[in-house]
């Protein structure tokens, strides 16, 4: 009995609040299932010359698609590696994983980030991203994309002047 109200109770639950609290009974009905990406089932790629420099990997997470239009990489740079400058036409989050990284904006001091620090690139913002001499750096890339696909813009590398500079 109290088993057969409590499944009534989160059935009506579900109903009134759109299916926040629905339950198996609920998912079996909807039109999307849960996608899951085994670790391993992509291959990781080395970062461009033409848009890095140093050692650089890149490990897609996902893509852009329809239903969440932004991409997710991990981006792994051995110490002394960098992005070349560039811009996010609708802007890119980073969430530092591992070691210790550096940033910079257009015209502003070069930044220190730790693991646990995100950094919120606003769309068109020119700046860069990459590891301290000594210390590799990991960080997650939520990069948003445009409806035409582009999501980087992509400028000239980023000088040791530039980088050695803090």
């Amino acid at each position: 009995m109290l088993k057969s109200t409590l499944k009534a109770a989160l059935c009506a639950a579900a109903l009134e609040t759109g299916g926040a609290f629905a339950g198996a009974e609920a998912s079996a009905d909807s039109k999307a299932n849960q996608h899951i990406t085994r670790v391993g089932s992509q291959a990781s790629m080395v970062g461009p010359a033409a848009n890095f420099t140093g050692q650089v990997r890149i490990d897609m997470l996902w893509p852009a698609d329809g239903g969440l239009n932004t991409s997710g990489a991990l981006v792994t740079f051995e110490p002394g590696a960098r992005s070349a400058w560039h811009t996010h036409p609708a802007g890119q989050r980073l969430v530092v994983h591992s070691g210790v990284g550096l940033t910079q904006e257009w015209g502003k001091p070069v930044q220190e980030i730790r693991p646990g620090d995100v950094v919120y690139c606003p769309p068109g913002v020119k700046h860069w991203h990459g590891a301290t001499p000594g210390t590799a750096m990991t960080h997650l890339a939520v990069t948003a994309t445009q409806p035409d696909g582009a999501n980087v813009e992509w400028m000239e590398k980023v000088s040791d002047d530039q980088y050695s500079t803090r």
